[in-house]
């Protein structure tokens, strides 16, 4: 009995990134075949570009139902939209069109999931000054899905190695991420979190959570998050039969995760969660001026459906070059291939 491949749809971010560039040289790896059956959302003509710019021997089969694509190594089937004007496009620059374009391309990656047209989702990066420009006021893909599947408890999940993170608040001021350090949030993020870590396969997950203050207050000496709002929690969770331990200041809990100590962490806002991710998943590479890897996986946690996203940006700066890296889009495709094995 042939074993069933999901079909994934894989969006193409803003044109005048690398989206393009990063799924052309992800399809030329013939092995995504053997485990997926995978669609770009977008236009045609931008992802032909994309062929160009990466220098690989692909080409392109424009459908406008699924029926019709082949899923065979070598071509990159496209649920073309015909949304871009290619010849016109500026690469490295923020405009609406760009943001509409993106926009309109995870709408409906959105729908063919809602649909089970497709059994995944995964995102390119998007510019979120150009979807704001194009008139769509969210502050990201996580927040886009959440709409336009309805769903209200959702977190991002990064993950990289030894290494997952949910997170508490994500696109939000400082400030802001302050003030949601709640009780009730905390624990939902917890309950997400567990539940994705035993998706991956870890049956019983210990999860570390962060403190919010220095020292993680250092017993009310900085501050009263940790035991009026994040202990709390941690005690409630316990109770509900989750394994988890806490607070710690990022600084120890991280490396513990590193270690391997930890299934999976809570991380109280974006940046205290992003920063020990990346500084780990991302290498640069000073002779060449670029990037070496990008790796690790943005996943939203609690929606209906899949969604993976790459954990990386638009890259301007280097959009067209030729030097973009897939290595964050073909993990997030064995994630959402995994995933929907879960799921289906």
């Amino acid at each position: 009995m042939t074993k069933y491949q999901p079909i994934i749809a894989i969006t193409m971010g803003d044109p005048s990134g690398i989206g393009a560039e990063i799924i052309a040289k992800t399809f030329s790896h013939r092995e995504i075949y053997d485990r997926c059956r995978p669609l770009v959302v977008g236009d045609a003509s931008v992802i032909d570009k994309g062929v160009e710019i990466a220098g690989v021997q692909l080409s392109i089969n424009p459908v406008q139902k699924i029926a019709d694509a082949n899923f065979r190594h070598s071509q990159i089937d496209v649920f073309d939209l015909q949304n871009v004007d290619a010849k016109n496009l500026e690469l490295g620059t923020i405009s609406a069109g760009s943001g509409r374009a993106a926009f309109e391309a995870i709408k409906r990656a959105i729908e063919l999931a809602l649909a089970r047209d497709v059994d995944a989702t995964v995102t390119c990066p998007i510019h979120k000054e150009a979807i704001n420009r194009a008139g769509y006021k969210f502050a990201g893909h996580t927040e886009i899905y959440a709409h336009f599947t309805n769903t209200k408890d959702f977190t991002m999940l990064l993950v990289h190695d030894k290494i997952r993170v949910a997170h508490v608040s994500t696109h939000v001021s400082l400030r802001q991420a302050v003030d949601l350090v709640k009780k009730e949030r905390i624990l939902a993020v917890i309950g997400l979190l567990h539940e994705a870590c035993v998706d991956f396969g870890i049956q019983s997950p210990l999860i570390g959570v962060a403190g919010l203050n220095p020292h993680a207050s250092d017993g009310g000496l900085f501050g009263d998050e940790e035991a009026e709002e994040i202990i709390p929690a941690i005690e409630q969770a316990l109770k509900k039969g989750y394994q988890l331990k806490g607070p710690f200041p990022p600084d120890i809990l991280f490396p513990m995760a590193k270690q391997g100590y930890f299934d999976g962490c809570v991380a109280m806002y974006h940046d205290q969660g992003h920063i020990p991710l990346k500084l780990l998943g991302f290498d640069w590479d000073s002779e060449q001026g670029a990037m070496k890897h990008v790796r690790g996986v943005n996943i939203t946690l609690g929606l209906p459906i899949v969604r993976v996203s790459v954990d990386h940006g638009t890259a301007f700066d280097i959009a067209g070059k030729g030097v973009a890296s897939p290595d964050s889009l073909l993990s997030a495709i064995n994630f959402a291939t995994l995933l929907a094995a879960k799921q289906g």
